[in-house]
């Protein structure tokens, strides 16, 4: 994709892999019950987005305040016993709404529940991404959410835009969409500065945006600061966030077609560039793996993952999904990359062909021992 249609909103049209985030206050009509026909119409704009041959995942608020409403509470409570609780009571609520809507579509949904524990350890990491990868590819709309019913400091202090932005990290995502309550960010907050202007593009690191950010609202742990922080977040992995109106007719529809809608905030990288620049910027390295000529060769001229037949030896200990350094026979680095496999199990597979792989294990993680996307090549040719 040129720079241009990076920057465009024309360029929404071709971004393929799409991150939806919707609020609570958006889904739960502002603490009145689940918004079940805010909902369908959602789901409605997303299933149009599907059969146009994009894949979505569907990163949904609104559990504590659904339960909530179910339980009959009318403030949220600060209790983590009962937040908990009204978590579980809510859940059950948002995904029967969503699987049905989405139903209407012959759409199948998968539940993933996580916490940003699961994002920030490396083998759990791989793990959710191999899981959402794949029904992505099945076609499949994963509808996540956070696992707000065993996690505490979570409930605390976590938020969904924080969340949303992980997953697209997660599944390398080209777009995070965060719908809300507000039309996108202003140049102070409109609830209390009238006069104050929508901004409609920006780059995601401009840091001015975060003292023009408001708080949050009632329901929602978030608020326009921690969208902002969500779209710096998305922007390490390429992932640009569009910050828009929840409410607006049709708005997942027309921001598609490229209508100036919202707030669009853009990164600075390419996904695959910016992911291996974050690669390469692991000061830690957890063990190495030795690579033979014609590996080496492959990883640098044809832009290839590294697979087990490349590697000649694995020093040091190291868990799947840590970063490891790749170095030649005479030890000099040659790239960096997030690795399939611990150490044990990569020494078992060297020199092994990929075919070979179940054989040599008794299953496959992955193919490669480090794939093409989390591999930053960093020695000098």
């Amino acid at each position: 994709m040129t720079g241009e249609a990076k920057t465009s909103r024309a360029g929404l049209a071709q971004r393929k892999r799409w991150v939806i985030k919707i609020g609570s206050a958006l889904l739960t009509n502002d603490g009145q019950g689940l918004n079940r026909d805010g909902m369908r119409d959602w789901v409605d704009q997303i299933a149009h987005l599907l059969d146009q041959g994009h894949e979505v995942v569907l990163v949904s608020s609104g559990s504590v305040a659904e339960g909530m409403t179910r339980l009959g509470w009318k403030q949220r409570p600060d209790e983590v016993h009962k937040l908990q609780a009204a978590a579980a009571v809510g859940q059950m609520g948002l995904v029967q709404a969503y699987e049905s809507a989405f139903a209407a579509h012959q759409r199948t949904t998968a539940q993933i529940l996580l916490t940003h524990d699961d994002l920030s350890d490396r083998k759990r990491y791989l793990n959710a991404r191999t899981t959402l990868r794949e029904l992505l590819t099945l076609g499949v709309v994963p509808i996540v959410n956070e696992n707000d019913t065993v996690v505490t400091d979570e409930i605390r202090f976590g938020d969904n835009d924080t969340l949303g932005a992980l997953v697209a990290n997660l599944v390398m995502a080209d777009i995070l969409v965060i719908l809300t309550d507000q039309d996108g960010l202003y140049t102070a907050d409109p609830r209390s500065v009238p006069d104050a202007e929508l901004i409609t593009e920006g780059r995601a690191s401009d840091s001015r945006y975060l003292s023009m950010a408001g708080g949050a609202g009632t329901l929602g742990r978030g608020g326009m600061l921690t969208k902002v922080k969500a779209a710096r977040l998305a922007s390490r992995s390429g992932a640009d966030t569009l910050i828009v109106g929840g409410r607006i007719d049709d708005v997942i529809a027309r921001v598609h077609a490229g209508e100036a809608l919202g707030t669009l905030l853009v990164a600075d990288e390419e996904p695959v560039a910016a992911r291996k620049q974050w690669i390469a910027g692991h000061l830690q390295t957890h063990g190495e793996l030795v690579l033979d000529a014609g590996a080496i060769k492959a990883l640098r001229e044809g832009g290839r993952s590294l697979l087990p037949v490349g590697v000649t030896a694995v020093r040091g200990r190291f868990d799947r999904g840590q970063v490891v350094a790749c170095v030649d026979e005479q030890s000099n680095l040659v790239a960096k990359g997030l690795v399939n496999y611990d150490d044990a199990d990569a020494a078992k597979i060297i020199r092994t062909a990929s075919r070979d792989l179940e054989q040599a294990l008794g299953y496959i993680a992955e193919p490669e021992m480090i794939h093409r996307d989390n591999l930053a090549i960093l020695y000098p040719l």
